[in-house]
C-alpha cells in the first residue's frame, strides 16, 4: 500500500496510535482509509468497495449511511446538543430512551444507567455491584466468575473480566478479584463421546465447586455474552445458561448477562437471553443501540438492585459514580431512531431469516481440508481453520491462516474478522439473501487463495 508525503495514509501513521493493532507493523504497512458506507459496503478513499461481513466491529445493524439517524442526531444538536445528567438533571431522549429499553429487555430489569461505551457498562457493572454488596453488609461479596474466551471490554476493570491474554499481557491484568471458567465451546472442549447436555452438566459441576471452594459469601456474580462473540464466536451447549443459573440461583450469585454483542436482533430475537431462556440481573447493551453512528451504553438492572443501591446513595449522600456524556441527548435521539428503524424494517426477523441463509451458505464449506468447523446462532457466525482436520490440530503459530484469509478478503472484497484462526461474520441486519450469498462466495475465493499460499509455504 502506497504512502505518499501528503497522503492521508502517511498522516495516519505519523500521528495515530491503532487499538489492536501491531504498530510497528502498521508503520510498515499503512492504514486501509475508510471513505464512506452504503448499506452493506464500505468504500475506501482509493474507491475499492468492500463489503462489511462484520458490521464495523459487530455494531452496525442498519447499515451505512441511513440518513435517519444523521438527521435525529442533526435535529438533536441544534435543539440540546449536550448536557449532564449529574445533580437532578435529564433530558428527553434519555428518560426517552430508559423507558423503551425497560419496556423490551427482559421482565425483571427496570432500571437504567447509561455510559459511553461496552467497556465502560462493564466497568460501571463491577462498581455498581461492588456498591450494592457494601450496601447489603456483604463487603467481602466482590469476585466475579468469567469464562476462558470472554471478551468483556478494555478498561481496568472491564479488561479483567475479558480472558484473551492479548488483552491482558503486559497490562498487569486480571487487577481485580476474578475467576476463570471453561470456555463452553461443544467442539473444542467436550470430552470423546459427550453430549451436548453432557458437557453443560460437567461445566455446571465446575461453576459449583469452584464456588464451594472459594465461599458462595465471596462471589458477587457471574458475567457472560450469551453467546461468546469476539473471543471466536461460541454458541453455548444445550442446556447450558438453564443449569448454570440454576447453580448461581442456590448460591446468590447473580447473572450479568453481557449482550453488547447479542442484542437488538442480532440472534433472531430482540435480545439473546430470550434466545437462550436467561433471565438476568443485570443487562449490558451498546454497539447496535445507536448502529455504532455515535457512542452509547448501557447497563439495565432490577428493582431489587436499584432500591438497595438508592437506599445507600441516602444513607451516603451520593452515588458517585457517572460520566460526563452519560445519557447524552444526542446519542440518546440517535438510539430512539435506529430502534424505531429496527422496528420498522423488521429486522429481527429479517436477522433470523438471513442468518439460516448464512449458516446453509457457509456449511458448504464443512469438508474444506483447512475448516474445523462452522458455528453460530443468528446472523453471527465463525469458520474456524485449523491445521489438521482430525485432530483439530491449530496452525503454529496461532493465527497464522487467519492472517492470510483477512488480507485475501480484502482483495477479494470482503471484511471478515480474523480471531486467530477463527473467521468471524456479522454482517448489517438489513443484509438481502443476494448479498448473503455474495459475501459467503467471496468468503470462499479467500479461503481458496488462503490454501494456496499454505501450501506453497
Amino acid at each position: 500500500m502506497s504512502k505518499l508525503p501528503n497522503s492521508s495514509h502517511a498522516r495516519d501513521v505519523e500521528y495515530v496510535l491503532h487499538p489492536v493493532t501491531n504498530a510497528r507493523r502498521h508503520e510498515e504497512m499503512g492504514p486501509i482509509v475508510i471513505d464512506r458506507g452504503e448499506g452493506i459496503y464500505v468504500i475506501d478513499d482509493e474507491g475499492n468497495r468492500y463489503i462489511e461481513g462484520m458490521a464495523g466491529l459487530w455494531s452496525v445493524g442498519v447499515g451505512f449511511g441511513e440518513k435517519r439517524l444523521a438527521d435525529a442526531a442533526f435535529r438533536q444538536m441544534q435543539k440540546l446538543p449536550y448536557y449532564h445528567s449529574f445533580s437532578h438533571k435529564s433530558n428527553e431522549p434519555m428518560i426517552n430512551l430508559a423507558e423503551r429499553l425497560v419496556a423490551m429487555s427482559p421482565e425483571r430489569l427496570s432500571r437504567v444507567f447509561f455510559t459511553n461505551s461496552g467497556s465502560e457498562a462493564n466497568d460501571t457493572v463491577v462498581k455498581l455491584l461492588w456498591y450494592y454488596n457494601n450496601a447489603r453488609g456483604r463487603p467481602q461479596k466482590k469476585t466475579f466468575l468469567t469464562r476462558q474466551g470472554a471478551y468483556h471490554g478494555i478498561t481496568i476493570a472491564s479488561g479483567s473480566l475479558t480472558t484473551l491474554a492479548a488483552n491482558h499481557r503486559d497490562f498487569d491484568l486480571p487487577a481485580i478479584p476474578v475467576r476463570q471458567l471453561t470456555c463452553p465451546h461443544y467442539w473444542r472442549n467436550a470430552l470423546p463421546g459427550e453430549s451436548e447436555e453432557e458437557f453443560a452438566t460437567r461445566l455446571a459441576k465446575e461453576l459449583e465447586d469452584t464456588i464451594l471452594e472459594a465461599g458462595a459469601d465471596t462471589i458477587a456474580a457471574l458475567i457472560g455474552e450469551p453467546l461468546m462473540g469476539a473471543g471466536g464466536v461460541m454458541p453455548p451447549p444445550a442446556t447450558y445458561w438453564q443449569k448454570v443459573q440454576e447453580v448461581c440461583r442456590r448460591h446468590d450469585i447473580l447473572i450479568v448477562a453481557d449482550e453488547v454483542i447479542n442484542g437488538f436482533g442480532r440472534l433472531g430475537t430482540t435480545f439473546a437471553c430470550e434466545y437462550y431462556g436467561i433471565d438476568p440481573d443485570v443487562l449490558v447493551i451498546s454497539k447496535q443501540l445507536t448502529s455504532s453512528y455515535i457512542p452509547l451504553a448501557a447497563v439495565l438492572m432490577t428493582d431489587e438492585i436499584y432500591q438497595t443501591v438508592a437506599d445507600n446513595t441516602a444513607k451516603i449522600g451520593t452515588f458517585g459514580h457517572g460520566f460526563t456524556t452519560s445519557g447524552h441527548p444526542v446519542a440518546c435521539a440517535v438510539a430512539n431512531e435506529n430502534l424505531d428503524i429496527i422496528e420498522e424494517k423488521n429486522l429481527v426477523a429479517n436477522a433470523k431469516a438471513m442468518g439460516e441463509v448464512l449458516h446453509r451458505e457457509l456449511a458448504r464449506f464443512r469438508d474444506h481440508p483447512l475448516v474445523g468447523e462452522v458455528r453460530g446462532a443468528g446472523l453471527i457466525a465463525a469458520v474456524e481453520l485449523v491445521a489438521d482436520k482430525a485432530t483439530k490440530a491449530r496452525f503454529d503459530p496461532v493465527g497464522k491462516a487467519g492472517g492470510i484469509l483477512f488480507g485475501k478478503g480484502h482483495e477479494r472484497g470482503v471484511i471478515v474478522r480474523a480471531i486467530g484462526d477463527q473467521i468471524a461474520f456479522c454482517p448489517p441486519m438489513i443484509i438481502t439473501e443476494d448479498e448473503v450469498v455474495e459475501m459467503v462466495k467471496r468468503f470462499g475465493l479467500a479461503l481458496e487463495d488462503t490454501a494456496a499460499v499454505l501450501a506453497a509455504g
